[in-house]
């Protein structure tokens, strides 16, 4: 399988689940967003590393690093290789001595979390891309990602109830292509995920 590379393009509190935060990732060559939900922590973790600031003590992912680097290993990619019921599951890939490969399994928050400290890429595939990500405006649309044509907008639907269950399809198809209009991408991720259910 053809391997996709992604960039981190996001970082937000997020607004639906307290103490947790959306990492969004974007298709390197392409148009279309990954909205993932991780903790606090990690996403703290990431920040620290992207926004170059140095704490006062090594925190876990810098210790490993650390670690990795003084017994000769180095990681040279993360791949986010499956999504099963929600969750995302990535790997470490690893060099022992430059020589020898390795895999390890890894939570995808503290993969990424490594990966901005080894400056290594983050890759998916295809089929992750096309079940949990957002097809942005521009070479694709938002309705070739849904399979039909979205309504003509009638009105502002995004205050609706977060049951989405109980909203109706055309309506949410409404809400998605609003919600990605303003970057919104973790809404948007689980009015997809509704959407999916009903297919």
């Amino acid at each position: 399988m053809k391997k996709i590379k992604l960039e981190i393009s996001g970082l937000s509190y997020s607004q639906t689940q307290s103490g947790a935060y959306a990492l969004v990732l974007s298709e390197a060559t392409g148009n279309r967003r990954l909205p993932i939900i991780i903790g606090g922590f990690e996403a703290q973790a990431i920040a620290i590393e992207l926004e170059k600031m140095q704490p006062d003590r090594p925190l876990t992912h810098d210790l490993f690093k650390s670690f990795a680097e003084a017994f000769m290993i180095t990681m040279t990619e993360v791949v986010i290789y499956n999504l099963d019921a929600g969750i995302f599951y990535a790997k470490l890939i690893c060099k022992l001595n430059g020589a020898n490969e390795v895999e390890v399994d890894a939570r995808t928050s503290d993969a990424i979390a490594l990966a901005v400290r080894f400056n290594c890429p983050i890759y998916t595939y295809d089929f992750i891309l096309s079940s949990a990500g957002v097809l942005m405006e521009g070479e694709g649309s938002v309705e070739k990602a849904l399979g039909n044509a979205l309504p003509e907008p009638t009105e502002d639907t995004s205050s609706s109830s977060n049951d989405l269950s109980r909203v109706s399809t055309e309506d949410l198809k409404e809400q998605l292509r609003s919600a990605i209009e303003d970057e919104a991408y973790e809404r948007a991720g689980k009015i997809r995920d509704e959407l999916a259910k009903r297919k």
